[in-house]
């Protein structure tokens, strides 16, 4: 079980605000997180990936402390096993398709495996500029896929992908999550996806 009991600052449309979220994920399970715009969202990804650090508050992963507040304690961001899938992808300019993956594995039959999830195996030497804004997406999903994450964190990461690509995609993805137990926290403003093989966590209702 992934336990957050948080408290953290934020700037919206509407100034500053807190966002406090008290809740269990379930690992091992997709859980879909929505809201409205500038509720937080992206920040309680960030904060379980480390790259945020809360005012207040107490995480924990499977039992095991990522962040505590009374004991200024938090778990370095390279230690906590996490894929993130950002928004704007990140993705690095100078490394092609290939390289991104190997980045995060030297499991050449794993790489090979990610590409047809993907159906990226004909965009091996291809650089992100050379790209598609859905090639990019997915290779963004791919790369966050690269080193097996305990927790994988999505956001918003199917919007520039086609209903027929994405359908085929998401069907992949649920197989390798299944098979590898992945943890997956999916931020969308689709309530549909993935729908019929995971939970719904609605912020800021």
């Amino acid at each position: 079980m992934i336990e957050i009991d948080i408290s953290k600052r934020i700037k919206t449309y509407k100034g500053w605000e807190e966002l406090k979220v008290n809740t269990v994920f379930e690992t091992g399970k997709v859980t879909r997180i929505t809201g409205p715009s500038g509720v937080g969202k992206t920040t309680l990804l960030k904060v379980l990936a480390g790259l945020v650090t809360p005012e207040q508050g107490l995480i924990k992963f499977n039992g095991e402390v990522w962040f505590d507040s009374a004991s200024r304690f938090s778990k370095r961001i390279q230690e906590r096993n996490v894929g993130f899938v950002f928004q704007d992808y990140a993705l690095f300019p100078n490394m092609t398709v290939e390289e991104h993956l190997k980045f995060g594995t030297n499991n050449h039959p794993y790489i090979d495996q990610l590409l047809a999830i993907g159906e990226m195996e004909s965009f091996r030497q291809h650089l992100p500029n050379q790209l598609s804004g859905g090639q990019q997406q997915r290779l963004a999903i791919l790369r966050a896929l690269s080193t097996k994450p305990a927790l994988l964190l999505m956001d918003e990461s199917f919007s520039a992908l086609d209903k027929k690509l994405k359908s085929s995609l998401l069907e992949k993805l649920q197989a390798l999550f299944l098979a590898q137990g992945t943890t997956v926290l999916l931020v969308t403003h689709h309530e549909a996806e993935l729908e019929g093989s995971s939970k719904l966590f609605c912020m800021g209702e």
